[in-house]
């Protein structure tokens, strides 16, 4: 556990920093009075995962402030499931590909919603989590993005049982927390941004599939905006990481070399940023590839780091091929 905990610190730790890359001010009030109740909507992109998303909006049910609005994208039918009843969920469908069903949220939120807020249907938030973060734009308009504390994350092992997350949130302290760091990236699994400093941004969708990076990739251009881009320690949960659902290691293993050079192209990602993420992976698949985790393809991401390297060497920037290998 110790040794998960100083992993997360560690990739955390190298996440962007964006105050470098903040551009024109823009007006992030929306007409949002300081003492007015922001109008939530809470978004949740899903695929083949039915079972995981009834429960993480039974979970989501609990929440001291309620969302006033909830949208769920799918790719199909079997995607739902038997949701949870009186949940006022709204269905939408879209391609498979976390960018793409993002989007898909974004194009279907309600008229009048102040803040979006992105949860992962394998991520489990503390029960004050929106009161939190909204409390956090109301008090602050200059704040764009927030981005919450992952206290156990599953992504970087096996994966965390419902039990298991639930436990390590119960058993955080907020108190231990109680802190803001400036320009930090945005992670897919729970992010929050204001309505009005998104306007008429879209996630990128030659980002496809797993859409690896397309959270960091969106929060750069939101700082591009102007506004801040904070994470928020009082705001935590736990992420499940569940495995089922998720792309090949093949098609994951190109994305972790194409989409950072891509990134760059971008202006959304640094020199050193890239070199610094493709080396990490690179050598992750390549040591751990003699002795794999039963949970992680690396021979296949190995793979398809090669395949991504041979594309570039060719001048070939095409992140979306991912999809069809």
């Amino acid at each position: 556990m110790l040794e998960r905990a100083l992993l997360a610190h560690w990739a955390w730790s190298i996440m962007p920093n964006f105050r470098s890359r903040i551009g024109r001010s823009i007006d992030m009030t929306s007409g949002l009075a300081s003492n007015e109740r922001p109008r939530v909507c809470v978004g949740i992109a899903t695929k083949g995962r039915p079972d995981q998303l009834a429960a993480m909006l039974e979970n989501l049910a609990k929440q001291t402030m309620k969302p006033d609005s909830i949208v769920v994208c799918c790719t199909e039918p079997e995607d739902i499931g038997e949701l949870p009843a009186g949940q006022g969920v709204k269905i939408v469908y879209d391609s498979p590909g976390s960018s793409r069903q993002r989007n898909g949220i974004l194009n279907a939120l309600p008229d009048g919603t102040d803040l979006i807020v992105f949860f992962d249907d394998d991520f489990y938030p503390d029960p004050r989590w929106l009161e939190t973060v909204s409390e956090a734009f109301r008090r602050d308009t200059a704040i764009a993005c927030i981005t919450g504390y992952v206290v156990a994350d599953g992504i970087l092992g096996a994966g965390l049982s419902k039990e298991e997350a639930l436990a390590s949130v119960a058993a955080h302290d907020p108190a231990t927390t109680d802190w803001v760091i400036e320009g930090f990236s945005p992670y897919g699994c729970n992010m929050a941004f204001r309505c009005s400093a998104i306007a008429g941004l879209r996630f990128d969708e030659k980002l496809v599939l797993y859409g690896w990076l397309e959270d960091r990739d969106f929060g750069s251009e939101v700082a591009k905006r102007g506004g801040r881009v904070i994470k928020l320690g009082k705001a935590f949960g736990a992420h499940l990481g569940v495995k089922r659902g998720r792309v090949s290691g093949l098609k994951f293993g190109y994305s972790q070399v194409m989409n950072p050079v891509y990134m760059h192209r971008k202006n959304t990602m640094t020199t050193v940023e890239v070199v610094r993420q493709i080396g990490r992976n690179v050598t992750a698949n390549l040591v751990k590839s003699l002795r794999p985790e039963p949970y992680v393809d690396r021979r296949g991401r190995l793979l398809g780091n090669l395949i991504a390297t041979l594309d570039l060497l060719r001048l070939r920037l095409t992140p979306e091929r991912a999809a069809s290998l």
